[in-house]
């Protein structure tokens, strides 16, 4: 069994070479360039994790990961387009330093090429392997619609928020773990657990985001830190601040929204902190994790072979970039 970092150094290895032709380089360069600035890689790791946790890593595991982050850096850079977003890793993103048609083109050609990857692996799971696929990318598009029709909404309720998330953010762990378990030889009864260990994972994974956007430290973070404020994202931090500010605070909070001064940012997450929402979204992650474990335990593997996934876990929810 291979830890998470073990893992990961296998697939930047196998990930690092180039991916799209020379020509035209004003397409294929900033594709390049944008794979190039790395990342955790959490998703396509994610994928061998699943495949190791019943058995020898399948080679059509690397395809299949491939695909996965191909389709991962799509949504990136199609997502820097619609936030208006200048950095992506502490870089520029291909939008700022491309333009807004050459990043369209480029985040379309890396969808192209996920699905290539995926045509190279065996007959015998590939029509399982792209079932999952299209489910979990459309789901990912609808999910990042919901998202961009809460920022036209006043109020939206929890549940409203989090069955966003689950599309947008957690279904694609979910399901890269899933796939792998498939090449894994997985019973249908594991996966299932499995996509639920993600899934509640991926819940928790969200929470420190929008935590991080807040409260994070820029230089560690990677990316500008009150994105999600500045352009008036519903998140779990501004919807439990609704819930709990008081009349005076929630004025303030209103007036803020409507306004997109410098010291936006800095007023918001002082609200944040009156109103402990720092200390609440602590909490809410702690109990999805808690729910991913119970699902990760319920797998019918050795307690051993599901070490990985646990520290995995715990360093998601930990992280501070």
């Amino acid at each position: 069994m291979h830890s998470f970092k073990e893992l990961s150094q296998q697939f930047i290895a196998h990930f690092s070479g180039t991916h799209f032709p020379d020509s035209p380089a004003t397409l294929y360069a900033p594709g390049e360039y944008f794979l190039r600035l790395g990342g955790k890689r959490i998703r396509p790791v994610l994928c061998l994790m699943g495949n190791e946790l019943f058995g020898n890593i399948h080679p059509d595991a690397f395809a299949v990961a491939t695909a996965i982050e191909m389709f991962h850096n799509f949504t990136l850079v199609h997502d820097d387009i619609m936030d208006d977003a200048s950095l992506r890793r502490g870089m520029p993103t291909i939008y700022a330093q491309y333009g807004n048609n050459t990043a369209l083109l480029c985040g379309d050609v890396m969808l192209i090429k996920a699905y290539d990857y995926i045509t190279k692996i065996k007959p015998d799971y590939l029509s399982k392997i792209l079932t999952i696929f299209n489910k979990t990318a459309t789901e990912v598009c609808e999910g990042q619609q919901l998202d961009i029709d809460f920022e036209k909404k006043d109020t939206i309720s929890f549940n409203d928020y989090l069955h966003m998330i689950e599309l947008k953010t957690s279904v694609l762990l979910a399901a890269s773990l899933e796939m792998g378990a498939i090449l894994g030889g997985a019973s249908e009864y594991n996966c299932k657990h499995l996509y639920e260990f993600g899934k509640n994972l991926g819940i928790a994974f969200q929470i420190q985001d929008d935590y991080l956007d807040a409260f994070g430290d820029p230089e560690k973070f990677g990316k500008e830190v009150g994105g999600d404020i500045k352009q008036n994202k519903k998140t779990f931090l501004l919807l439990y601040a609704f819930e709990v500010a008081s009349a005076q605070q929630k004025e303030k909070l209103q007036q803020l929204m409507q306004e997109n001064n410098e010291q936006k940012v800095q007023q918001i997450v002082t609200i944040y902190k009156e109103c402990n929402v720092d200390a609440w979204a602590n909490e809410l992650k702690e109990k999805y994790l808690q729910t991913a474990l119970f699902h990760l335990n319920e797998i019918a593997v050795t307690a051993l072979r599901k070490n990985a996934l646990k520290e995995l876990a715990d360093f998601l929810i930990q992280r501070e970039y």
